[in-house]
């Protein structure tokens, strides 16, 4: 099958479209850009109301470009929005074939890298005329929030069993077949106020509690599977004032939902505890951000993934990634998924990168995950 990729297209693509500020829930103007090109290539087009939600300018765009009823559809995704600093960027090509950005903001790889490789890979597959099933592609809002755009989609219209997500830092031909819950947290301790120089044994030290609490519980790598980690912590109005409030935020992820319940049962405890030591008050809010999942690495999913990289030319390569991407929730309701690299490198800094090379192969792979299905 001869399914070619235009490299100074994809060039001029990635460039034009990493100008464009997308910041999440800013994403109007990449929205506008993706739906143009979507219709050009006679997807059927639709944009949900996701951002007014959150308060943002846009919404996730679907599209569906019909196709043959021999073949399985197929589900290619990619999120628009870009982290912070992400506004003003220009995407600048160097003499080895990297693109950085100025140095001043990200340049916005994640996820333009992934967009581009999936519209490309349309490209060569309707340019090559080749026979494809059901071609359909999500582009949401708001992912690096904790997938608030696919949060708020309605995946009762996907038809494809089968989805690839294009956001995953590396060289192209890795999938993750498997991602961590990501619980975080927020803890409020609550003492009493009472003047440091006069009278402190009247006051309760919700600074003193909350401190006293998490020296004694492990922070970082817990086990191999699990990480735990204080983020913040806030309080007090006055430095000779007991501190009658604090604050405490964190997170808690393992590949393991039953564990990652287990630390945040534990984290309870001890803040309880020293809430009774000291006298104190103690509040927990916890948030669920992500799931954990694991796809079986001899799912059609996965072997339809080895056969696509290896029909161009690309060892394939399982792995995990700690990271939440839009694939917990293509999971979570009932589609394959897995998240695969698209030659993005040191995401969310200003010394983000991606390689001509990379977009190409990710091109050419998004092309051959059409055709294989």
């Amino acid at each position: 099958m001869n399914v070619n990729v235009n490299e100074n297209r994809i060039i001029k693509e990635f460039t034009d479209l990493v100008s464009i500020d997308s910041e999440s829930f800013g994403e109007r103007g990449i929205a506008d850009e993706i739906t143009a090109k979507l219709r050009e290539l006679g997807f059927s087009v639709t944009e949900d109301n996701a951002g007014d939600f959150y308060g943002g300018n846009a919404g996730n765009i679907y599209g569906l470009l019909k196709g043959s009823a021999d073949k399985q559809p197929i589900l290619l995704s990619a999120h628009m929005d870009t982290v912070s600093p992400g506004c003003g960027k220009k995407a600048i090509l160097r003499d080895d074939g990297t693109v950085t950005s100025s140095g001043a903001t990200v340049l916005g790889a994640d996820d333009i890298a992934g967009v581009v490789e999936i519209l490309e890979g349309v490209r060569a597959v309707i340019e090559s005329g080749e026979e494809h099933g059901d071609i359909e592609v999500l582009f949401p809002i708001g992912e690096e929030v904790y997938l608030k755009g696919t949060n708020r989609f309605d995946f009762g219209r996907i038809r494809s069993k089968l989805a690839y997500v294009f956001d995953m830092s590396g060289d192209v031909g890795a999938a993750a077949f498997r991602a961590p819950s990501l619980i975080s947290f927020t803890l409020t301790v609550r003492g009493k106020a009472a003047h440091a120089g006069f009278a402190p044994e009247n006051g309760i030290n919700a600074l003193a509690a909350a401190s006293a609490a998490i020296s004694r519980l492990d922070q970082g790598r817990i086990d191999e599977d699990t990480t735990f980690n204080v983020g913040t912590i806030s309080g007090g109005t006055a430095r000779n004032i007991v501190a009658e409030v604090c604050t405490v935020t964190g997170e808690v992820r393992s590949y393991s939902h039953e564990r990652a319940e287990a630390q945040i049962e534990l984290l309870k405890s001890e803040f309880e505890r020293s809430a009774q030591i000291f006298g104190a008050e103690v509040f927990m809010d916890t948030t669920t951000e992500i799931t954990a999942y694991r796809i079986a690495e001899d799912s059609d999913v996965i072997a339809k993934f080895k056969k696509a990289c290896r029909d161009i030319g690309i060892e394939p390569r399982l792995t995990s990634t700690f990271g939440g991407s839009d694939n917990h929730n293509f999971v979570k309701n009932g589609i394959s998924g897995a998240v695969i690299s698209c030659g993005m490198y040191n995401v969310h800094s200003v010394r983000e990168y991606t390689k001509v090379e990379e977009l190409i192969k990710g091109s050419r792979l998004a092309a051959r995950l059409i055709l294989n299905q």
